[in-house]
């Protein structure tokens, strides 16, 4: 059995001692509200491509900078930031996206995501039922564990909230990590090995892949990879296996943890807030949710995934 040894790291923190530290958060000024409104103008007028929008069609000279900052907290830092008062109120769907895209593109590189392999998803109830095999978790309403996507960094642009619920919750990966080398370092080894993940692609044997739930990059980080939802969903590929023991112990272990509010932030998002989190050191949950009745007030995120030109995240 290896010996794990804990991971040192500006992302090691616990929810309890930085729900009051508002270093993670940005509050935009009414100046950088008019440079948002004035970029997502202009590349609304020139009918820019969502799949092209970059930092260099979308200029802000002074959120810019502001922006790269909080990229550099993001990928280096404790990997977790909230923009808070991004002006969305009036308006379209379509610029909603632009200006996400917009804001997203001055912290990394947009990754096209989902079957269709888009710059962005809406993240809505679909009515979708979330235990068939190819429901994708931004399409149903109820509670998801706590996961790690596939890029370096996701974002989430809150258009419209949950009548009620739908709350984000994170917690560090590298804090986790610690906690189980500290008490069960005996499953800590565990962590390190293969599993099998589910694609949900279909039920061919490309939907599942095999990989550790934590591995190190070549600078000796942690990288974090884990979706309860997903691993236990890839027990219905033909060829793979039942978990171990020692593999439903490791989980038990790891949601223990990542539900403990000991060790979770919880943001309650709000029209305007713009989150940014390292899926290599967070990871993150939501609550379930109700729903408007009417159509037009439903909760609505705007998803995008971010490359920052960091090795260790799995390809998507």
């Amino acid at each position: 059995m290896a010996v794990i040894s804990e991971v040192r790291h500006p992302a090691d923190w616990r929810g309890d001692q930085t729900t009051h530290d508002d270093g993670w958060r940005l509050t935009l000024t009414e100046a950088h509200r008019a440079e948002l409104r004035a970029a997502v103008d202009t590349v609304a007028a020139a009918g820019v491509p969502l799949e092209e929008i970059s930092a260099q069609v979308f200029p802000l000279p002074t959120l810019g900078p502001v922006l790269a900052r909080l990229a550099t907290e993001v990928t280096d830092g404790r990997g977790f930031a909230l923009v808070t008062g991004a002006p969305v109120g009036g308006l379209t769907e379509q610029h909603c996206e632009i200006l996400a895209l917009g804001v997203a593109s001055h912290v990394g590189t947009v990754v096209p995501q989902g079957p269709q392999r888009v710059p962005v998803l809406h993240v809505r109830d679909e009515g979708a039922d979330p235990a068939h095999p190819t429901t994708r978790s931004y399409q149903h309403r109820q509670r998801l564990g706590f996961h790690a996507d596939p890029t370096d960094v996701v974002a989430l642009l809150c258009v419209r909230p949950a009548r009620s619920g739908g709350l984000s919750t994170i917690v560090s990966s590298v804090a986790v990590h610690n906690e189980i080398v500290r008490t069960r370092p005996d499953l800590a080894d565990v962590l390190y090995q293969p599993w099998w993940h589910d694609r949900r692609t279909g039920d061919g044997p490309e939907s599942f892949h095999q990989h550790p739930i934590y591995t190190r990059d070549d600078e000796g980080g942690l990288v974090a990879h884990y979706g309860p939802d997903y691993i236990r969903s890839a027990q219905r590929g033909a060829h793979v296996p039942p978990l171990t023991p020692a593999q439903v112990e490791a989980m038990a272990a790891l949601d223990r943890i990542t539900n403990d509010p000991r060790f979770t932030l919880t943001m309650d998002l709000r029209p305007g807030d713009l989150q940014f989190l390292n899926n290599r050191v967070v990871l993150h949950s939501r609550t379930a949710y109700e729903d408007h009745p009417d159509p037009a007030l439903r909760r609505d995120l705007i998803r995008l995934w971010l490359d920052t030109g960091r090795d260790g995240r799995i390809a998507v």
